[in-house]
Order: structure tokens, then sequence, then C-alpha cells
């Protein structure tokens, strides 16, 4: 009997770290959740480490959970990687067909995806993911796949991201010090896309927007590729830290207060409701009108959605997603946040989580594990990821869904 095909993935978030066992297995999502191992995020900030012994107890603690739970020891990880050191351009590459009577071959395709990455990058930064979006054989423009094409020039069109090298660097050393080593690098929102994302959503020209705890990241698919990430330093812990300082509350009792009693649509908040929250030491607890907070937390609401705007605008891709905004991550779970996203983008929007989970998934059917589970499908649907021949940390190529799985095993 075959042994059974396992993958581990860390998500490192700046609110939790989240480790996934996956067993490939021939249902809908393609595996099972075997194991699952959840810690508090300390000494990560905005998605980069900034205290590697506190973030490597965190890895260490998620990891020991998803092993208890799955019998997995793992060696090597899938880890994601965020962050406002996020960059992205598009680029293109061509070069000769090299058997131009048997059609385009995946060796084709890698070599024009290389000619693509050859673009400048500064020394202190890294390739993260060259992703194509769309080819071209001789005369014949916009095919998704040429595999087996006649012609005798293939070019690409490419969606570089790149990262800093330092903080790629910190993440690597995390992991070693936690006990694994790190295969692959996958951008969180482009994870989370594997999880939320519909095809038709791909193809139509949609907008994934992944809030997080500190970072927000987004990602513009059209015609089933992505052709625009951005990551913004902006997330969930902003709307408590608002709330904590214009209230004048502990962070803890303002994240109580968002949590429980939070909403981003002050219209849906009784104006005469009042709740009391803990205050500083041995202060009485403080009466908050609900009203109050909803203005505050539609306040940040409003500026982040129209962040997400100016994105969108300056990619160029503007009139090119009528399937509009789909949210996801944990900073979703704030009720109110689809009606300001739709006033404020004046789009279509959709609030989301993890579909088609099987195993263990109790704890993981929230917008809060989009971007985990979103790792498993990225891993155990066989995406390739060959290192960079010139670049010494980045992930190198990643091939779309339909060229995963027409690549030999």
């Amino acid at each position: 009997m075959a042994e059974a095909k396992t993958i581990t993935v860390l998500d490192v978030g700046s609110t939790k770290v989240v480790a996934l066992v996956g067993e490939a297995t021939d249902n809908e999502a393609g595996f099972t959740v075997i194991g699952v191992g959840i810690a508090a995020a300390r000494g990560i900030r905005r998605g980069q480490i900034i205290n590697l012994n506190d973030a490597t107890a965190s890895v260490r603690e998620a990891l020991a959970g998803a092993q208890a739970s799955s019998g997995v020891k793992a060696s090597h990880v899938l880890m994601s990687i965020s962050g406002g050191h996020i960059a992205s351009q598009n680029s293109q590459g061509a070069v000769a067909i090299g058997r131009g009577d048997q059609g385009v071959s995946f060796d084709d395709i890698s070599r024009c995806l290389e000619s693509a990455q050859a673009i400048t990058v500064p020394n202190n930064r890294e390739i993260l993911h060259v992703i194509p979006r769309h080819f071209r054989v001789d005369d014949q423009d916009g095919v998704r796949n040429p595999i087996g094409m006649l012609g005798f020039r293939l070019e690409a069109q490419a969606h570089i991201i790149t990262c800093a090298t330092t903080a790629m660097q910190n993440l690597l050393k995390c992991a070693h010090l936690a006990g694994v080593e790190v295969s692959e690098f996958v951008l969180s929102p482009l994870a989370s896309a594997e999880a939320v994302l519909t095809p038709t959503e791909r193809e139509m020209g949609a907008v994934l927007v992944d809030i997080g705890g500190g970072t927000t990241g987004i990602a513009l698919f059209i015609d089933g590729s992505a052709w625009y990430t951005k990551v913004l330093e902006i997330g969930g812990a902003h709307f408590t830290s608002d709330l904590a300082q214009v209230l004048r509350l502990p962070m803890d009792a303002a994240e109580h207060l968002k949590v429980n009693y939070g909403h981003a649509h002050p219209p849906d908040v009784p104006g005469d409701h009042v709740c009391e929250i803990a205050g500083f030491g041995d202060e009485p607890r403080v009466r908050v009108l609900r009203r109050e907070a909803a203005e505050i937390l539609r306040a940040r609401a409003d500026e982040l959605f129209s962040l997400v705007e100016q994105e969108i605008r300056r990619s160029g891709y503007d009139g090119l997603l009528p399937a509009g905004l789909v949210i996801t991550g944990g900073g979703s779970l704030l009720p109110g946040i689809r009606e300001s996203a739709r006033e404020t983008a004046g789009r279509p929007v959709r609030l989301t989580r993890p579909m088609n989970l099987h195993g263990l998934v109790d704890a993981l059917q929230s917008p809060a594990f989009s971007t985990a589970v979103g790792m498993l499908h990225w891993g155990l649907q066989g995406v390739v990821a060959k290192p960079s021949k010139r670049r010494r940390f980045g992930s190198g190529l990643d091939l779309p869904g339909w060229l995963r799985n027409l690549l030999p095993s």
C-alpha cells in the first residue's frame, strides 16, 4: 500500500500562529485535516518578526499541537509570509520553442518564466513568486495552456512578487530554531484565495481582501490568475487600538468591546444601548455607548476600504472586477464590515470562510483560518516551486492550477 502523502503548513500571523497537517485524499478538497495546532503570536508585528525567541516559541507550540493531534512529526513546512515589505510588478518573457514539431513543453514554459523574472531586483529583496497571467504562441494571444501547441516563439505575461530579504531570512531562522525547514514560502492573500475564491470569481475578476490582525492582504484575480498583489499595514489590531485610545480603555478591554459589542455600521446599533467595560487598574468599569464605539470602528473600516480602493485604481484593472470584493480573515468577523465595504468601494461584497473542509475542522470553520487552510490547498494540489537560479532564497515559479495537475508527480 502506498504511503499517505502528508504536508505541514505554518501560518505565522500577527495575532496567532497556526500549524496544520493535511493528508491527500480523493474528497472534493483533495485533502483531510489530520492535525491542528494554534498558538498566540508573540514576537510578531504586522507580519514580521520583532523578537526571534518569542516568535520561535509560538511556532514551536503550534507545531507541537499539530504533531500531537496528527501523530506526524514534520521536518519541512510551507510557511506564510506577509507584511508591508511585499511588492509586486508585471513582466514579460519570451523564448524560442525548443521542439517545434512536438509543440510547447513544460521546459519551454519554465524557461519562458525564467526569462520573465530577469528584472532588476535590489540586493535587499528576493523574488517570492513568479505567476503566469497568460501566454502568447507566435501570433495567438491570450493562451491559458500552451502545452503541445505548435509554434516558434513562446511569450509569457507574468506577475512577479518580491519581499524583503531580511524578513524572509528571519522567518527561515525562526522555523529552523523551531525544528523544521521551510520548503516554500506562500504569500498570505494568495494562500487565502485558494481556500475561499470560487472558479467563477477568479475568471470574471475579483478582489480578495484578507483582513488579518496586523495587515490586510489584497490580491486581484482576473482570467483565473493573480494580476496584482499588495499588503496594507492595517488590520484588526488597529480597530482595537482606536477603541482603546478614543475611549481610554486598556487594550484587552478594548478587544473585548470589539469582539462582543463591536459593529462597523452605526445605524444598525441602538442609540441607547450601553455596555460596561473594565477600566485601568482599580478604576471603576467604564460605561460605553455601543453607537459611539460603532462610529469609531466605522471610521477605521472606511479608511481600510478606501485604501483597498486606492490600490485597485493603482493597479489599472479597476474596470475588470465585476465580482467585486471577497472578504475573509479574522477582521471580517466584525459585524457591519460588509456595509462599510459596499458603501466605500461601491462594489459587490461577499464575506467568506474556508470551503470544503474535511477532518479535524471544528476549530477551522472561521475566516480567521483562511490562509492556513489555503496553504494546504496550495501544497497538496501539487503547486510547483523551483528555486530561483539567480536568487538564493526565492521560492521561484508558481504554475497555475491547470499546469500543476498536468505535471508528473
